[in-house]
C-alpha cells in the first residue's frame, strides 16, 4: 500500500526568480568567550524507550557528536511493568508488601542508567512521578493517552512525604554505590515536572514541601549533588511567571518544610519554554516568538532576585510547540518536524537563547530539546523525534552542525538579519531572517548559516556573500568545506516523498532512505587565496536551509 506524503512541507521545488543578497562578515581575530554546548540537551516522556534497540541506536549517534549529550526523561519513578507508550513509561521502584512495608525495585532503573553510562550519555535526573503505592489519589493510575485523562493516579501528591523522601534517598544512594559518587555529582537533579499545571494535583505549597523533602533526600545520599526546580511551564503565562517566582522567593527565604530552617539548596533553576503551530493557508506556521517570549519572561524573572541570580538555568524542555507525541496525520501542524523547517527553526531558536540570555545576563546551562526516537510508530509519522525507524530527520544533521561549531565564539553580522525584539513580538512572518553564528578553534573558522522564516510557503533563497576578515598572515591558502540542511540535503523525508511515500519501504528503498539521513557535504572550490587577512565565499541557502562552513589553513 502506497500513501501519499503530507503536503504541507516543502515537498517541490519552486520556481525561484533571482535570490537576494545578503552580506555576512566573521572577524576572525575577535574572542567572544567559549560556545558552550548548551544545545546538546535532549528528553522525552518513555523512560523504557533509552534501552531498547532504537533507543540505543539514537543516544548512540548522539554519543558521537563533539559535546557531552545531557538526557531528562519522564516516568523515573512511575509504578508498572516497563511496558512504554506514547507518554508513558514506568519502572516499579517502589512497592508494598503484604504488611504494608516498602519495598524497592532498581533493576528497570539500572537498565536505564547503565545504558547511559554504556554510552557516555550524562542523566538530567528528573525525580518523578509518584508510585502508586505512595499517589494519595490512586486510580485509575495508568493512562491510556490518547483516550481518557492523562492526569492519572502518578500526578498526585504523597501520602506520606517521609516515605517519599526515604524511597528518593535510597535510590540515589543506589545509584552512587552502582556508578560512584563522583559520577552522580556531574549528574542534574530536577524535582518533578511541570508542577504548575496538571502534572501536579497538589497545591503550590505542596510542592514547594515536596521539593524540600526531595531534596533533602539527595544530598543526605549525595552531599555534593546539584539539584533545583521547579519545571514550570512557560513563563510568558501569567500563571506560570507566578509559580516561578513564588517558588524562587521561597528558595531566597524558606522556610525549608524538610529542615524547619530558612535555608533551601537550589543549584540551578529550569523552566519550560514553548512555541506555537497552525496551519495558514495550507502552509505549516511556527511562532518562534511565543517561545522566546517564554525565555525572555522566565530570565527577567530571574533577574528579580539578587541572591539567585547568578545560578545556572537549564531549559530543562524547549521546543516549538508542546506535545512530543502527537503526529502529523492528526496534527498536520506537526509536520514541520519532518524536513529542514524544524532544522532551521533550532538554529534560529538557538541565536535567540543566546542573545536573550546576554541582554539578561543569565548563566544559560542547557535548552532541552524534548525530541527522541518512537519505536513501533509508522515511518515519518511525524512525532518530535530525531529518528524514525532508525533513518535520521534533519533535527539530527542540525544537531551534527553544531557539533562542528567548536571553539571560542567569534563575531559574525548579517545585513540579512532581524532584530531580537522585532522577532520576540510578532515572529518571523513577514521577512526571512538570514542569520549567521562562528566560531573560531585553532586553525580553523566555523560558521553557521541559516535562512528562517516561520511559515512553510515557498519564497526565493538567499544568496550569501560571506567575508571572514582576521585571517593570520600565515593563511596563504585557504581549504573550504560546506556541509548542508535543507530540502534536497540531509533530508530523507523529501527521498521518501520521491519514491512515493511507501509506508513499509523495501529494503532497498530502507537503506536509500538511511543514506538520505547522512550529514551531507556540498561541493565546493576546494581552496581559496586570501586577499591580505580575508577571504570571502559566495553560496546560496534556500529557505529553511542551514549551512556550516569550514574554514582551515
Amino acid at each position: 500500500m502506497v500513501v501519499r506524503a503530507l503536503p504541507l512541507l516543502l515537498a517541490i521545488s519552486p520556481a525561484w526568480s533571482a535570490p537576494q543578497t545578503v552580506d555576512v562578515k566573521v572577524d576572525a581575530s575577535k574572542a567572544l568567550g567559549p560556545f558552550e554546548p548548551v544545545w546538546a540537551w535532549v528528553g522525552h516522556d518513555e523512560p523504557n524507550y533509552v534501552y531498547g534497540t532504537e533507543g540505543r541506536s539514537l543516544l548512540s549517534k548522539l554519543a558521537q557528536l563533539a559535546a557531552p549529550i545531557h538526557d531528562r526523561t519522564h516516568n523515573l519513578l512511575t509504578s508498572g511493568d516497563g511496558v512504554a507508550a506514547l507518554k508513558w513509561g514506568s519502572t516499579n521502584a517502589f512497592t508494598r508488601d503484604a504488611s504494608g512495608k516498602p519495598l524497592y525495585h532498581w533493576a528497570i532503573t539500572d537498565q536505564i542508567f547503565d545504558t547511559y553510562k554504556a554510552l557516555g550519555i550524562t542523566p538530567f535526573v528528573e525525580i518523578g512521578f509518584m508510585p502508586e503505592a505512595l499517589s494519595t489519589h490512586p486510580e485509575p493510575y495508568q493512562h491510556h493517552w490518547p483516550q481518557g485523562p492523562l492526569d492519572t493516579g502518578w500526578s498526585y501528591p504523597p501520602t506520606n512525604y517521609d516515605e517519599w523522601s526515604e524511597l528518593v534517598y535510597q535510590w540515589v544512594r543506589h545509584l552512587a554505590d552502582r556508578y560512584g559518587p563522583a559520577e552522580l555529582a556531574k549528574w542534574e537533579w530536577e524535582v518533578w515536572n511541570e508542577p504548575d499545571i496538571f502534572y501536579w494535583h497538589g497545591t503550590r505549597d505542596e510542592y514547594f514541601k515536596l521539593y524540600d523533602y526531595t531534596v533533602a533526600a539527595v544530598r543526605r545520599a549525595l552531599p555534593m549533588a546539584r539539584v533545583g526546580g521547579p519545571a514550570t511551564t512557560g513563563p510568558a503565562s501569567p500563571r506560570a511567571a507566578e509559580f516561578l517566582r513564588e517558588f524562587l522567593a521561597h528558595c531566597a527565604d524558606g522556610p525549608n518544610y524538610a529542615t524547619g530552617k530558612k535555608e533551601v539548596p537550589l543549584d540551578f533553576i529550569s523552566f519550560h519554554a514553548k512555541g506555537r503551530t497552525s496551519v495558514v493557508d495550507g502552509h505549516v506556521e511556527l511562532n518562534i516568538g511565543n517561545q522566546l517570549r517564554d525565555i525572555d519572561q522566565g530570565f527577567a524573572i530571574i533577574e528579580q532576585f539578587p541572591t539567585l541570580r547568578h545560578l545556572p538555568v537549564i531549559l530543562s524542555e524547549s521546543d516549538p510547540e508542546g506535545c512530543a507525541a502527537c503526529d502529523a496525520k492528526s496534527h498536520p501542524e506537526n509536520a514541520y518536524r519532518l524536513g529542514s523547517q524544524y532544522a532551521s527553526y533550532e538554529a534560529e531558536l538557538l541565536n535567540g537563547t543566546l542573545a536573550l540570555a546576554q541582554r539578561h545576563h543569565i548563566r544559560l546551562e542547557g535548552a532541552i530539546t524534548w525530541a527522541f526516537a518512537f519505536p513501533g510508530q509508522p515511518v515519518f509519522a511525524g512525532l518530535r523525534s530525531f529518528t524514525t525507524d532508525d533513518i535520521d530527520l534533519p533535527l539530527l544533521n542540525v544537531f551534527r552542525l553544531l557539533g562542528l561549531m567548536r571553539g571560542e565564539r567569534i563575531p559574525a553580522e548579517s545585513a540579512g538579519s532581524l532584530d531580537l525584539d522585532a522577532v520576540l513580538q510578532p515572529g518571523i512572518r513577514a521577512k526571512l531572517d538570514v542569520n549567521a553564528m562562528a566560531t573560531r578553534d585553532g586553525r580553523q573558522i566555523n560558521v553557521l548559516v541559516w535562512n528562517y522564516r516561520d511559515s512553510s510557503a515557498v519564497t526565493d533563497p538567499a544568496e550569501i556573500h560571506l567575508v571572514i576578515n582576521g585571517l593570520p598572515h600565515t593563511a596563504s591558502r585557504v581549504l573550504v568545506e560546506q556541509w548542508r540542511v535543507d530540502q534536497n540535503h540531509s533530508n530523507p523525508y523529501a527521498a521518501w516523498q520521491a519514491m512515493g511515500a511507501p509506508q513499509k519501504p523495501t529494503a532497498a528503498q530502507y537503506q536509500e532512505l538511511r543514506a538520505a539521513g547522512q550529514l551531507k557535504t556540498v561541493k565546493s572550490p576546494g581552496e581559496l587565496s586570501p586577499q591580505g587577512n580575508a577571504v570571502d565565499f559566495t553560496f546560496t541557502e534556500s529557505l529553511q536551509g542551514v549551512s556550516l562552513l569550514r574554514f582551515s589553513w
